[in-house]
Order: structure tokens, then sequence, then C-alpha cells
């Protein structure tokens, strides 16, 4: 039967996404990539790429828009697809002024934005960590007064821990709100929760999770972000019950925020106090850090090439059908490294299914049928990385 021709325009602002272009290829789409002018040189598929266009920045609303209507007269485009967490508005905005399908700018906020997504959660009876907005400040006073130090100052659209601040006291607060001047309401406060950090990365079809991977980080991001050290995660325990209440929270996430269609990284907090689980944060987007690589070790299934059959499929108005995933461990540990590029030949098990080859880094992607030697080799690896590689550098206020 004939497939008609589709066309696919896919941007992003950093350098990901190879494996989405692929799929997108050989499932017989066109594929366009929308880039910046600083990844000229980076290592695109390009054999893969029907057309590269290159742009100073993806953030300038006005030019973007115009730059891609005018693409437009000559491309039928059928799906705008954001391959980086700071480019889902932009494709939000592209949609909505093209009238192509996909999530609009006010469902796509509550993907970016961490002050929408807990409202939206917290009105759906989800439960999140107290928190407050910035104005006016008299709730803030109030904010004070239920809820005790520390607290954490937050970024609305940043990503990851990046741009997060602790804060011990009163005076703490309104000095950095003096410093942060007209960018005060751009950020939000909640208070600091001691606790274990999880995250699900699963592929949402009509509304309902069709696959959810669950993962727990042995230090949370924050600190590995700001204070050094191993960045570490694995697949929980397989049909435990940390698992099922997991799954369970993402698809009131999923149902919640509105999402159809797509890929959810979904990051929660276990209170070392009461053991509930927090929401902290979503985004409609395949997990960094090599996640992806890890949750393909553990079941074999890619999520950037499932996100493009996903894409394709809909376009089609065909349905997607989710490959039978295997139900391995994964995990991954990740250092920056003292060294330009770290002899990790010493490391030589046999769960090592990957090698980090990244520039001042060192790491792997592990698989194993059994959690507890995962465990047993990301303790035993965290000792000999601080030994053979570990370096840190000043955390940054923005990736972008």
């Amino acid at each position: 039967m004939f497939v008609a021709m589709l066309t696919i325009l896919a941007l992003t602002s950093f350098d990901k996404g190879y494996d989405f272009l692929r799929e997108c290829r050989a499932l017989g789409a066109r594929t366009l990539l929308l880039t910046v002018e600083s990844l000229k040189e980076a290592a695109w598929p390009r054999e893969v790429i029907d057309q590269i266009y290159f742009m100073p920045d993806l953030y300038n609303r006005v030019n973007v828009i115009n730059a891609v209507a005018f693409l437009a007269r000559a491309e039928d485009i059928s799906r705008i697809v954001p391959l980086d967490e700071f480019d889902v508005e932009m494709a939000a905005t592209l949609r909505e002024h093209l009238r192509i399908p996909g999530l609009g700018e006010t469902t796509s906020r509550f993907f970016r934005d961490k002050l929408a997504m807990r409202m939206k959660a917290h009105e759906s009876g989800i439960l999140v960590p107290p928190y407050t907005r910035l104005w006016p400040y008299d709730e803030i006073r109030e904010f004070f007064a239920r809820h005790s130090p520390p607290w954490v100052l937050k970024p609305r659209m940043e990503a990851s821990a990046v741009g997060i601040k602790k804060l011990h006291d009163e005076e703490q607060v309104w000095r950095t709100l003096d410093v942060l001047q007209d960018m005060q309401s751009h950020h939000l406060m909640e208070q600091f929760i001691t606790g274990d950090v999880f995250h699900v990365d699963s592929i949402v079809v009509d509304g309902e999770l069709v696959f959810a991977e669950c993962h727990r980080y042995h230090k949370p991001p924050f600190e590995v972000y700001h204070g050094g050290g191993l960045f570490r995660t694995s697949t929980l325990e397989r049909a435990g019950g940390e698992e099922r209440e997991l799954r369970a929270l993402t698809q009131q996430i999923a149902t919640s925020l509105g999402i159809d269609r797509g890929i959810l990284h979904t990051e929660f907090i276990r209170g070392a106090e009461d053991g509930r689980f927090y929401f902290l944060e979503t985004a409609a987007r395949v997990g960094g850090a090599y996640i992806a690589d890890m949750v393909e070790a553990a079941t074999g299934l890619n999520l950037w090439r499932e996100w493009a059959r996903l894409e394709v499929a809909t376009a089609r108005n065909q349905p997607y059908h989710l490959p039978t995933p295997r139900s391995d461990y994964g995990a991954v540990i990740l250092s920056l490294a003292r060294q330009q590029w770290p002899d990790t030949t010493a490391y030589d098990d046999p769960e090592i299914v990957q090698r980090i080859d990244k520039e001042y880094h060192a790491g792997f992607v592990l698989k194993s049928d059994s959690h507890e030697r995962i465990n047993e080799l990301l303790d035993s690896y965290g000792t000999r990385f601080m030994h053979d590689f570990a370096a840190s550098m000043p955390a940054k206020e923005s990736l972008r």
C-alpha cells in the first residue's frame, strides 16, 4: 500500500537525538533539522537528514516563527518535534502558528514550567512539596510561617538541578530575591525535602502509559550538581512496591497534565521522614545523562527510536505497537574526570555494555539480569571512580 511522504521538523539547541533522526528516515519520513549555528560541526547523521538549517538561537520567538513559516512555503510539515527540553515551548509556538497537531502552548507549559506543573498536579490531588510563588510578598511571609527551612529556590524554566539554590533563613531569601530583581517571578520556592530521588521514563499513547521504566538515583541530582560526586542511577527491583506506586503516580501525572502521546521523564522524591512519594517535575522528552542508553540496555527499547515510531504512526493515522521489552536491569555511572580521555581498561566486568566516550568524563552503562549485581557494581565502581577519575567544577546558573 502506498504511504504518502510525511515531513518531520526536529528542533534542538543541543547535540542529541541522532537515533530519532535515523528512525524517521528508516520509516520513510522526510526529515528536517533546525538547530543552532554553534552546532554546525556536530556529528549529525547527515546521511539521514534531508535538510539542516541553522539559526543563532532557537529562543527568539519572532525570528524562529518567521524562519519556519518561510520554510513551510516549500515544505509540507506534518509534525514538529523538540529533541531538547529547552525547545519545548518553541515547538508548541510553531505548532500553534502553523496549526500542526501536538502539544500547544498551554499544555506544553505543564511540561516546562515547574510552577505550572506543581499547581496542576496539586489541583489533581497529587502530593507535591509545599511551595509558593514569589508574589505577593505577603504570600511568601505566610509560607515562612507555615513551613520551616531549609527551602529551595528553583528557576521555573530550567532543566535538572541547574540554578537551584538552597536557602536556610528568611533574610537569605530576601537577599536572594533582591539580587534576582525582575527575574523573581521566574522562580518558585518550596520546602526542601530530604530523601531518595526516583525517575520514571515512559511512553504515553492515547493518554495511557504503555511503557514505564522506574529508576532510583543513588545520590540526588541536586547534591551531585551542586556538591560534586558521581552520577549513578539504576533500575528499581521489578514488580516491587516502589515500582508499582511510581507507575501509578506517573499515569496520574500524564492524565492530570494532559499529554496524549509522547515520551516523559518524570521525577519524584520519597520523603525520608514520612516515606511518601512527592512529585518533583516532569518533561516531555527523553531523559539525558545516558538514561536512554540504560533503558535500552535493560529492555532492548530505544526511547529515541520509539518516539520517532510514535510520531510517524500518529501522523499517518496508524496504530503504534510497542515492541516486547526485556526485563533486565540497567545502570549508569558517570563522573567528571581529571584526565582528558580517561583510561578505563582496568574495568573489565562483562556487565559493562557501553563505555562513555566523552572528553573529561568517565562512565559506563551496565546491564545484568540481577538487581543485586547492578548495585554491587555501582558501589564498587563508585569507590574506584573517586580514586581514579573524579573531578568537580562549579555549578552553572543556566544551560542556555
